[in-house]
């Protein structure tokens, strides 16, 4: 424990008047209201308030000084606490954690928010805990229901709400740490990221497919399976498609918030063959039209 002397920054010769001074002065610079999530200040004014509650009596004062207690108030060499001593028929500063007894009479308006912020951090509201949750991408468009495994082993459910963004959080009312005393338990704050999906990607409310189809389904047209987010339907190739070619399945996206849902937007790719194949090239060979043919005037038109 440090000087009780050392942290209020006064001599062991000091008044009493000059030691409430000190006190006084230190304790509005570190209040931790006036501070708010500064935990040096707040370990500090634990320090100085732990000193005025010993330099402040002046029994306890004297018995420091005569080394019969620490810097804790602790008995020497008992290691008995001081408050041990304290007895119900007298009022004693050091029995009671506000530490601010010496305000009582007190007109000063920042006594009583000392007295006021003492009886709000008895009964303080736990802190909300940050998780973040990985999900499908095709979950955060139907919605799901997940398990988060916790640091200490708990668990916690989580309802994933359809339509749900990349980077949205989720908050759980009561799911967070405990608070003190009355005070209510604090939220679990749930980021979810959205896993990419080799498949799919969102444009807005509307999500995107580039779907592979052959040179057959391109040319003649026809009935392929693609894939949604609920399952595979069935939709028709009209012939003569090509690579860019995209084709729209109405409701078949995220819901909006305006009610329904966007659409998902098939965008076709012709591929061929990977090997060589010999009819195809005997074809292409003798396709007369096919040597006039010069795409760029279609990209240039």
């Amino acid at each position: 424990m440090k000087n009780p002397y050392d942290v209020l920054g006064v001599a062991p010769t000091a008044s009493a008047a000059d030691i409430q001074i000190a006190y006084r002065k230190l304790a509005k610079k570190l209040h931790p209201d006036l501070n708010p999530g500064d935990r040096a200040a707040e370990e500090k004014f634990k320090e100085v308030a732990g000193a005025y509650d010993l330099l402040g009596d002046a029994e306890k004062r004297k018995r420091f000084d005569n080394g019969e207690i620490d810097a804790s108030g602790a008995e020497r060499p008992q290691q008995r606490f001081y408050r041990d001593f304290a007895t119900s028929d007298r009022s004693h500063r050091y029995t009671d954690t506000s530490g601010f007894a010496d305000f009582t009479d007190s007109e000063d308006a920042f006594a009583e928010l000392l007295r006021r912020s003492e009886r709000a951090r008895a009964n303080r509201p736990g802190r909300d805990v940050h998780y973040r949750l990985p999900i499908d991408f095709v979950e955060s468009i139907t919605g799901a229901s997940k398990r988060l495994t916790l640091p200490d082993g708990g668990t916690l459910d989580v309802k994933i709400p359809a339509g749900l963004v990349d980077g949205q959080v989720l908050r759980l009312r009561g799911k967070g740490a405990r608070g003190t005393g009355k005070g209510r338990p604090g939220d679990a704050l749930i980021e979810v990221e959205v896993r990419p999906d080799r498949r799919f990607t969102r444009e807005g409310d509307d999500i995107s497919l580039e779907l592979p189809i052959s040179l057959s389904e391109a040319v003649l047209g026809g009935k392929i399976r693609v894939p949604t987010p609920t399952g595979e339907v069935t939709m028709t190739v009209p012939k003569g498609s090509n690579t860019g070619t995209t084709m729209r399945l109405k409701g078949k996206g995220a819901p909006r918030r305006s009610g329904g849902h966007g659409d998902e937007l098939v965008r076709l790719k012709v591929v061929l063959p990977k090997s060589p194949d010999p009819a195809l090239e005997a074809f292409v060979s003798n396709w007369e039209k096919g040597k006039t043919f010069n795409p760029l005037e279609d990209r240039t038109s």
